[in-house]
């Protein structure tokens, strides 16, 4: 079985400076990720430099991505959609064969309104991914989003999830999924996982703890803090159960960390935390690859 790497996540504009510092602690894999536009991005220079980063230190990008809202198309999110676009047409170039980002929103209405905006751009976007051989993942992120009001993103939730992939069926249109964005929503993630496994196409490597004592006594809508975002190896999840159910579904992707969420790994103690974190997710993989003898 094809084994699972485990990298992380790098801004895509800084990422031929970044990867050289922090590749040589085992990054296996990187995640290209924009923040709402690609902006000038020299995608045939960048890719050009990247490859060769690539044969030296043996990872892989496997995925690149931008996080807006391509629905609206207002003030910042302007150049998401053509964003969009830019990333399934060169994704090729990096070797990557998934696109993902946020799906969007129609601010502050109920996420049944996004539906019909949601088919018209990503029908389109999934038709041209398709053809160009990548697939489309969406982060599971609410983005401080209910069912009833926010912005940024619908795909935060199951029954969206039906929703969508019901209005545009596409056997390359998934999920970039996390433990952890379900569970600040007190979503049990391993049953979750164990049905939605076959529409993961990635896996971000971010968990959380949830202050059970705090919600059992002041709920979820107080000024009390409830639960917060982890770097994995610190949070609640049983990340071998993760990958257990991973490998049984025949995933073939990846699991990039996720960080500069967690409360206390953090600032100074940031990529000590990523570090960590890598090495614990490569423990729950069950170590290096070993061969049988013959």
């Amino acid at each position: 079985m094809k084994q699972i790497r485990i990298g992380t996540l790098v801004n895509g504009d800084t990422a031929v400076d970044v990867i050289p510092q922090i590749v040589q602690h085992g990054f296996e894999s990187f995640g290209l990720t924009f923040w709402q536009t690609t902006g000038n991005f020299d995608f045939v220079e960048n890719a050009k430099k990247i490859r060769e980063l690539m044969d030296k230190h043996d990872f892989v990008i496997s995925t690149v991505g931008v996080f807006g809202n391509p629905l609206t198309g207002h003030g910042d999110n302007a150049d998401t959609l053509a964003s969009w676009e830019r990333l399934i047409d060169n994704a090729h170039l990096f070797g990557a064969e998934i696109v993902c980002g946020f799906t969007g929103r129609i601010v502050d209405r109920p996420i049944d309104e996004s539906i019909g905006k949601y088919t018209e751009v990503f029908g389109e976007l999934g038709k041209r991914a398709e053809d160009r051989g990548v697939k489309i993942a969406f982060e599971n992120c609410d983005m401080g989003g209910t069912w009833s009001r926010g912005d940024w993103n619908i795909a935060h939730n199951p029954t969206a999830w039906e929703m969508m992939f019901n209005a545009v069926p596409s056997d390359n249109i998934g999920l970039q999924w996390e433990p952890c964005h379900q569970m600040v929503s007190l979503i049990d993630p391993i049953p979750q996982l164990r049905k939605w496994a076959p529409k993961v196409f990635n896996v971000h490597g971010k968990d959380a703890t949830i202050a059970w004592d705090v919600v059992k006594e002041h709920g979820v809508h107080g000024p009390h803090e409830y639960v917060w975002h982890r770097t994995p190896g610190f949070g609640d999840t049983n990340w071998a159960d993760i990958i257990t159910i991973l490998r049984q579904n025949n995933y073939t992707g990846s699991i990039e960390i996720e960080g500069w969420h967690d409360p206390v790994y953090k600032d100074e103690l940031e990529m000590t935390g990523q570090v960590h974190a890598l090495n614990y997710l490569k423990q729950c993989r069950g170590g290096n690859f070993i061969p049988n003898p013959k």
